[in-house]
């Protein structure tokens, strides 16, 4: 099957339906997280809490517990702390890139300052890691650490290498592994340990995580470029104005023509924004979106092969719906 298609009808269905009420109590346990801080920290807390997305991370955990056999609190528990991990990034990553809106409403930064949302996705960040001490086995504790590390060292490298021509596409894979990829991972690779799996399918089920979460990484780089902020709800064009070189953009540089990439490599020296306008007059623009949305695309399928061999139920099947939910999405990045 080509890599570009997807099969019919899969891509309807949202496929978290089948844990909706394991959600609801994720979503309540959240709620619960929140009145645990001092009533002067709440309020914060609560604003960024009640504006997050559809619950990827602990959705994650979840349909892993399930595939192996039972989904009990311990999937839920290490759903909670991901997703509280998660939001201490999006706070940081708002105050980095400058962002204003994130689904269609003023982020944290935009509303009380760089300060105060430091001092917040602080709080979320202690908080997760105060609760995985709940857990009796160590390991657990160290793999939750083990990925929060991972995210926070991802953010600094990206930033760290912002304007920078000797990024390698190795190490931009490398970043968003860490960045995103690492928190997919834990959520499906801590909850297969929780089941009991034996080490090799726990380590097939990381890396199942691993793949998905680059994928959905190089999915919303590519977004950042064709997406619309009307649609997507969130501030777009951040990595062309911070000088993040994303996918596209390193595909670019590779294909362009010797003038072009002139013209390109001066902006980022001089650190001027790469303004959309210059990239879609390249030739090549085009093939550069589609060779990432073909490389995410392609990771993908090897996400699906990771399932191969977990006992047919239907918590597999959603698992590997999500990688035709997404391979939809990025196939209406192509230009």
């Amino acid at each position: 099957m080509s890599i570009s298609t997807v099969p019919q009808g899969r891509s309807e269905r949202f496929p978290f339906e089948l844990v909706r009420p394991q959600l609801e109590k994720v979503e309540a346990s959240i709620r619960d997280q929140i009145r645990a801080f001092d009533p002067a920290v709440e309020p914060y807390v609560s604003y960024v809490c009640n504006t997050s997305g559809k619950r990827i991370r602990p959705a994650l955990s979840i349909l892993t517990g399930g595939a192996l056999g039972q989904v009990d609190e311990g999937h839920l528990k290490i759903g909670v702390i991901l997703e509280l991990i998660h939001m201490a990034t999006l706070v940081h990553d708002d105050i980095i890139d400058g962002a204003v809106t994130r689904r269609m409403i003023p982020t944290a930064n935009a509303k009380w300052g760089a300060g105060l949302s430091v001092l917040l996705g602080d709080a979320l960040f202690s908080h997760a890691l105060h609760l995985a001490t709940d857990f009796n086995d160590i390991s657990i504790c160290r793999k939750v650490g083990h990925a929060s590390r991972e995210v926070c060292q991802g953010e600094i490298v990206q930033t760290q290498r912002r304007w920078d021509l000797t990024l390698t596409k190795a190490d931009y894979f490398r970043i968003i592994e860490m960045k995103t990829g690492a928190l997919f991972a834990a959520a499906t690779g801590i909850a297969a340990a929780l089941s009991g799996a034996d080490a090799e399918t726990e380590a097939r089920l990381f890396d199942y995580g691993m793949k998905l979460g680059t994928a959905y990484q190089i999915y919303d780089d590519c977004l950042d470029l064709v997406g619309s902020e009307e649609d997507v709800g969130k501030t777009l064009r951040t990595d062309l104005e911070k000088g993040k070189l994303t996918l596209p953009i390193l595909n670019l540089l590779e294909s362009a023509s010797d003038s072009q990439r002139a013209k390109l490599n001066k902006r980022i020296i001089d650190q001027e924004a790469l303004d959309l306008p210059v990239l879609v007059g390249i030739a090549e623009y085009e093939g550069a979106i589609e060779s990432a949305v073909d490389t995410a695309s392609n990771m993908l399928g090897t996400c699906r092969d990771h399932l191969v061999g977990l006992p047919g139920s239907e918590h597999v099947e959603a698992l590997e719906q999500i990688t035709w939910y997404l391979a939809a999405l990025l196939e209406k990045c192509r230009r």
